[in-house]
């Protein structure tokens, strides 16, 4: 059975579904108390058949084992939204590959509105983070730097969870606005990371305000 609150994005689909199914209910039965009870049946029941049924065949998405083909080899899992081309973040990934066969996988979590999810518009929000996951794998290869990424769920949580089961990284990096200015600070992302995950893992600030200044000047 699927967890419904795989993500943030599924925790509003499931409030704004439940909403729905009440709705209806309440609307039928307003017009024919015989007709509420049958909406709540046909509702439920396809509830049952979606959760129980349906998605009791669908596999767990499958796990790629990491092939180390040196002793030195180390994977490196970082995940970064807007800070992802910052600087600082850069450096400590570069640092990080001094001295190993590194591997390096850099996770953009493609954030969106929730209206525009609920919409399907996410063709903007992934666009942009592409383009900014794009900037950064180019400055790292340019490094040196073996470095991949890909566009991740909306929800980091989410997007550390998937990449991990498929990376199997070593280490994890997680790179954020400074304090104040961080939702994923607020949110306790990183703490959560830490205590849910089992791979060490490193928080970089990135301030790219600071960052940008000395080339305005």
């Amino acid at each position: 059975m699927r967890n419904p609150f795989r993500s943030e994005a599924d925790a509003y689909r499931l409030v704004w579904l439940t909403i729905a199914y009440f709705a209806l209910i309440v609307l039928a039965s307003v017009i024919n108390v015989w007709l509420g009870v049958a909406v709540f049946v046909a509702e439920t029941a396809a509830i049952v058949w979606w959760v129980f049924l349906r998605r009791s065949d669908t596999p767990p998405p499958p796990r790629i084992e990491p092939s180390h083909t040196h002793e030195d080899e180390r994977r490196i899992l970082v995940v970064a939204n807007e800070t992802v081309g910052g600087r600082r973040l850069l450096e400590c990934i570069e640092r990080k590959s001094e001295g190993v066969a590194e591997k390096v996988l850099v996770v953009c979590p493609a954030l969106n509105s929730p209206l525009r999810h609920w919409v399907s518009d996410e063709d903007e929000a992934r666009a942009a983070a592409q383009r900014r996951l794009d900037t950064s794998i180019a400055s790292l290869r340019a490094s040196g730097v073996d470095a991949t990424g890909e566009i991740g769920d909306g929800d980091p949580l989410q997007a550390i969870e998937d990449a991990i089961r498929t990376f199997d990284p070593d280490e994890v990096i997680v790179s954020t606005h400074p304090e104040g200015r961080s939702h994923w600070l607020e949110r306790g992302v990183v703490d959560r990371a830490r205590s849910r995950f089992h791979v060490p893992l490193t928080h970089v600030v990135v301030d790219l305000s600071a960052e940008a200044a000395p080339s305005e000047r």
